[in-house]
């Protein structure tokens, strides 16, 4: 789509609403007028001293089409504030222009971001009724009316985890960049361990020098961890030894005596056994990921994965038997191959097994991963949508309640992630991590270190290198970079 951009220079925003509403578009810039018959958008915002007015002229094939949104901006503090303003007339107008020519409106409106929860958040804690925090969902932004409910649902539980963390307290990540295979779906930089394997034990001594560092920075800054989660890649591909080393140093070189909730993702099924479940278990982790994704061997298959849905079975076995309290299982609608009713026999197959959490994602087809440059048999959107519609009322149903989501780019249908739970289960450091409620430490390959003053609203953000041989050669400056943590609470102090 040729997308020309009048009065601002919100390009980020202007093709955030495009693949909302155009998500088979790509942004084009071109110098020469639209030409009739052409998908092209004007997008223009006009500005006074207290409104602005943003303008969209969609050309389509079918017409062309206007929309248009006022803001009010004279009661905007700070120039975050006045962009978020600004922006928000720009997508509504672009929105309105679209929905009139596509004669439909997706589930989630006009939001495009990854974190729609923090709107009704935003709302609550100004102190607004839910009554009104969710009508503004539905009228401001058009979201229907069941995904607004579910916003709602998951902006009480950011509430709730919000209420009980403390300032000095922060969610710990480390990273294990290895899987035993690529699944079709991943775009996550992770290496296949069976052709990385003689990089798995320098990568642990690098990472293990990190840890130490990361130790003596948290208790000189006099910061304490609140939750972990050892996530990846796969870090089961590890071996026991491995994994007992890793949790071993841990828990020695970091202050663990304030954290309630430390989770280690299992995931495939393939890389979990009794002895590494034992070393999870005894180095103090209260919850593991069994991650089938699918129940259905033919769909397995076609992703990628080296197992069959028995071995998905034993490993949950294996874990029930270990004596870990919490198992969180992810699906994912949407999948090559699979199918309404293949996605309910999945569904209801996880939902006998009782685990604590359940985690249903919907398939986004990511740059970088196999199935975005070859293709594959994909349920069509309207699939999907039952396929979230039989898990939204099974759940429920179950007992089960949302607690966290997120969207992501190029998901089929515009749809959602939700994580689901048992009461009492919900996973903080997913809270934490999507709601951006505190700092979260990143340690490995291809961590992001989040550096969040929740009163301003500021975040910074630490990359480290995401190839494990980038990330052992540049572990000295990556231990230097973790520095500016130091910096930026020194700077919330002198508030």
């Amino acid at each position: 789509m040729k997308l020309y951009l009048r009065g601002h220079d919100y390009k980020y925003a202007a093709e955030q609403i495009m693949l909302t509403l155009f998500p088979g578009e790509r942004p084009t810039y071109p110098e020469e007028p639209p030409q009739a018959g052409e998908l092209a958008a004007v997008v223009s915002i006009f500005r006074g001293k207290v409104w602005a007015t943003g303008k969209t002229v969609l050309h389509h094939p079918g017409g062309v089409f206007s929309g248009a949104c006022r803001v009010r901006i004279d009661a905007a503090v700070g120039q975050v504030e006045l962009d978020r303003a600004l922006q928000k007339a720009l997508k509504l107008s672009f929105y309105r222009a679209a929905t009139a020519a596509l004669g439909k409106e997706p589930p989630w409106g006009a939001l495009t971001g990854v974190r729609p929860v923090k709107i009704p958040t935003r709302a609550l804690l100004r102190g607004e009724s839910p009554a009104r925090a969710e009508a503004a969902l539905r009228e401001t932004y058009h979201v229907t009316p069941t995904r607004a409910a579910l916003a709602m649902d998951c902006a009480r539980a950011s509430l709730a985890a919000r209420a009980g963390l403390r300032a000095d307290e922060i969610s710990l990540y480390v990273g294990v960049p290895f899987c035993p295979t690529r699944c079709a779906y991943c775009s996550f930089v992770s290496a296949d361990v069976g052709k990385s394997l003689k990089l798995v034990e320098p990568y642990l001594e690098a990472l293990f020098r990190e840890i130490e560092a990361a130790g003596a920075l948290l208790a000189r800054e006099r910061l304490f961890v609140r939750t972990v989660y050892i996530g990846g890649g796969t870090p089961t591909t590890l071996s026991a030894q491995q994994l007992s080393a890793l949790m071993g140093r841990i828990r020695a070189l970091i202050d663990l005596s304030r954290c309630t909730e430390y989770t280690v993702e299992a995931g495939r099924p393939d890389t979990i056994t009794a002895g590494k479940l034992a070393a999870i278990r005894e180095n103090g982790a209260d919850r593991v990921s069994v991650n089938p994704q699918s129940m259905e061997d033919e769909v397995l298959a076609a992703m990628g994965r080296a197992h069959t849905a028995a071995d998905i079975l034993r490993a949950y076995e294996l874990v029930r038997e270990s004596g870990i309290p919490a198992v969180n299982m992810d699906l994912i609608a949407g999948l090559p191959k699979d199918t309404p009713k293949g996605f309910r026999y999945t569904l209801d197959t996880v939902l006998a097994l009782d685990p604590a959490n359940i985690t249903v994602h919907t398939l986004a087809l990511k740059k970088g991963s196999r199935l975005m440059s070859e293709g594959g048999c994909l349920p069509s959107g309207g699939d999907v949508a039952d396929m979230l519609d039989y898990a939204w009322q099974r759940l429920r149903a179950a007992g089960y309640l949302p607690y966290y989501l997120y969207r992501q780019k190029y998901m089929s249908g515009s749809f959602e992630n939700v994580g689901w739970c048992r009461p009492g289960f919900e996973n903080l450091y997913n809270i934490c991590m999507m709601e951006e409620l505190h700092t979260v430490l990143a340690l490995g390959g291809g961590g992001v270190t989040k550096l969040v003053d929740s009163e301003k609203g500021r975040i910074e953000r630490i990359t480290d290198p995401k190839y494990p041989y980038e990330y052992i050669g540049g572990i000295e400056k990556i231990i230097a970079d973790k520095e500016k943590l130091a910096e930026f609470y020194a700077a919330m102090e002198k508030r």
